[in-house]
């Protein structure tokens, strides 16, 4: 009997053991929640990359929590809804990186009928001021490189450039070229040489597994893009306090290009390099990575970028992040909300 009670007990544990270590990474218990999440689907899928963004829209009127969470590697996925749409918000944090991991991870674990990310960037356009929402219609990483070596220039072709590995189709910086105190020189050069932007290996979830794509701009979703146009009638936050005001109104603005890297972007000569080489508005370090995953899936998306600064391109005593951070946030938020509002209208 004492040996057969040892055998049930065995199993038992066992069943138990099985029970919460299923499913490698994801426990049994975790993806039970997930299951049950997904019987509500599908969901837009709302990707932000830091706190200060996401508790104005936690503390929105129109965003109702249901009270319902699941942690998954290190992020916590909420489940709610803005007006009639279910939608889940997820941090991803700061950079490239983790905005590429907590994307595949809302992908992957959950039914997306689309996604929208938003936050706070600098400024590369100057023709646009702070507080003012972007959204713009390409995206492109800018910061896959291939450094060339010195003695070389653009004439050179480039290691494993015949392979189809790097090109030179899209531009280089000459590093030569912002170098400081040389008016009375002939010539100058620079040992750090040249860098040639390079695009992105991208493998379509229905293209084969193991051949390559290559993507340096990415399109957003065009159908949502359509919709935020009627975005740009929308009244923003224009002070931060009753002493602190922005002198230019902020607005709503549909543009061209924005550009993301594992960089923050305070230099006035690299602003200006960026702008004048790629024609790019905003300036962060997480929507590509977004936007890279998004089209990878063939997920529907939508970026929405607040500007926060000037990117270097202010003044030279401060930068006007500490300033505006909060009506930033408040500005990307209000346009966010309003865009899944058109959302549901529109379907």
């Amino acid at each position: 009997m004492a040996a057969a009670m040892k055998v049930v007990c065995m199993m038992f544990l066992v069943a138990i053991f099985h029970k919460h270590h299923a499913h490698g990474a994801i426990s049994a218990d975790t993806q039970k929640l997930i299951d049950e999440a997904n019987m509500n689907g599908p969901y837009l899928g709302l990707l932000i990359p830091n706190l200060f963004e996401m508790n104005p829209l936690l503390q929105h009127p129109n965003y109702t929590s249901t009270n319902f969470t699941i942690d998954i590697a290190g992020r916590r996925f909420r489940f709610g809804k803005i007006v009639e749409k279910n939608v889940i918000l997820v941090m991803t944090g700061l950079s490239m990186i983790n905005a590429g991991i907590t994307s595949q991870l809302l992908l992957t674990l959950f039914k997306i009928e689309g996604v929208v990310h938003y936050g706070i960037a600098g400024n590369a356009n100057p023709s646009l001021h702070i507080g003012f929402v972007t959204i713009p219609q390409y995206w492109s990483h800018s910061a896959l490189w291939s450094w060339q070596r010195y003695g070389y220039g653009p004439s050179d072709e480039l290691p494993l450039e015949p392979n189809g590995d790097y090109t030179r189709n899209i531009g280089y910086i000459k590093f030569a070229d912002y170098a400081e105190n040389v008016t009375a020189c002939n010539s100058h050069d620079n040992l750090l040489n040249n860098v040639w932007f390079q695009p992105e290996e991208v493998f379509p979830v229905d293209g084969t597994p193991e051949q390559r794509q290559h993507a340096f701009w990415i399109p957003v979703d065009p159908l949502y893009f359509n919709i935020s146009k009627s975005l740009e009638d929308m009244e923003l936050e224009n002070c931060v306090n009753a002493t602190t005001c922005l002198d230019e109104t902020p607005r709503v603005v549909q543009v061209h290009r924005g550009t993301s890297a594992g960089i923050y972007v305070d230099n006035a000569a690299y602003r200006s390099f960026i702008y004048k080489k790629f024609n790019v508005s905003p300036v962060d370090m997480e929507s590509a990575a977004v936007a890279l995953i998004c089209m990878q899936q063939r997920v529907p998306f939508i970026i929405i970028r607040a500007l926060s600064d000037l990117a270097g391109g202010g003044s030279a005593e401060s930068n006007e992040i500490d300033t505006f951070i909060s009506l930033a946030s408040n500005n990307s938020v209000n346009v966010v909300v309003e865009f899944i509002k058109r959302l549901v209208s529109d379907h």
